[in-house]
């Protein structure tokens, strides 16, 4: 019988996901773009592969902040999703999802969605448990990391399950004393 062990801590490039689709017919909406939701689809799947290579474990999806809808994407459009954890907590884990849209005939390759995604790692038994560490090592990393506290405590918030005043790192954010 084989033991894993769980690593404490891994680096955000451990669990780089990279995923392209073609947009195809059934994929868009009546004006042949790229409908929300099945971009919403894939990014959670890229989003739940990165949590996974994080954690080795089965993961659910906990929250979605702010998708950004820049620009459309067309019909015939190649769509490719890059995304990675950028902090750990205890049993949840934010990740970082880009999604670049490309005209292969045009040439043109441009950034049109981004968003951070919220997972929790489960054990056998469908309890959240402890995921390791992460690394940032390079300088976007390192943003990431350092962004992603204020950014739970504002999920946190948001779903009332955490008081202003408690949310330490956004009192600059939204001029609260300090209790």
């Amino acid at each position: 019988m084989e033991i894993k062990y769980m690593k404490t801590a891994k680096t955000a490039k451990e669990s780089l996901a990279t995923m392209t689709e073609m947009v195809l017919p059934n994929d868009t909406n009546p004006l042949h773009n790229l409908m929300g939701g099945r971009m919403m689809h894939l990014m959670d799947i890229a989003a739940a592969i990165s949590a996974q290579r994080h954690s080795n474990s089965v993961v659910v999806t906990a929250s979605v902040d702010h998708v950004s809808f820049n620009t459309s994407i067309k019909l015939g459009n190649v769509v490719t999703l890059t995304s990675k954890v950028t902090r750990t907590f205890n049993s949840s884990m934010e990740i970082y999802i880009e999604v670049w849209n490309e005209n292969i005939p045009m040439n043109s390759k441009e950034k049109s969605n981004h968003a951070f995604f919220t997972f929790v790692a489960l054990d056998s038994n469908g309890k959240p448990h402890q995921v390791p560490h992460l690394i940032p090592e390079t300088d976007e990393e390192i943003e990431l990391y350092e962004g992603a506290l204020r950014r739970r405590q504002l999920r946190l918030v948001l779903a009332g399950k955490l008081k202003p005043e408690e949310a330490t790192e956004l009192h600059s954010i939204f001029n609260l004393s300090k209790p």
